[in-house]
């Protein structure tokens, strides 16, 4: 994957995580959906302005579209995990799905 494309996958992670649509992402920082597409396909790259809109929306700093998930280290892998089984509440379902996918590693 190059970096076109990571840049772009975190785009669209961090968006997801928000809870936003590509529409609705690209229409609040005025650019057309299928724009928003490409960046997030890794296609193009998004203007150094763009970047900026796009952080300030998704609540983020610009430099973490750019931490790869290879270059995390373990501890916050963890933390990350915590978060995102936190985050589900108690949604029996999810969780079920969570622990037999955890089991299924060992």
């Amino acid at each position: 994957m190059d970096l076109k494309q990571s840049v772009g996958k975190n785009i669209q992670k961090i968006r997801k995580e928000r809870k936003l649509t590509q529409e609705e992402l690209a229409e609040l920082i005025n650019i057309e959906t299928i724009s928003m597409s490409k960046i997030e396909t890794g296609k193009s790259y998004p203007t150094a302005e763009n970047l900026s809109k796009i952080a300030g929306i998704l609540n983020v700093e610009p430099y973490e579209f750019f931490i790869f998930e290879n270059s995390k280290n373990i501890e916050d892998l963890k933390q990350e995990i915590i978060i995102l089984i936190n985050d589900i509440k108690d949604d029996r379902k999810k969780l079920i799905k969570i622990l037999n996918t955890i089991k299924s590693l060992y």
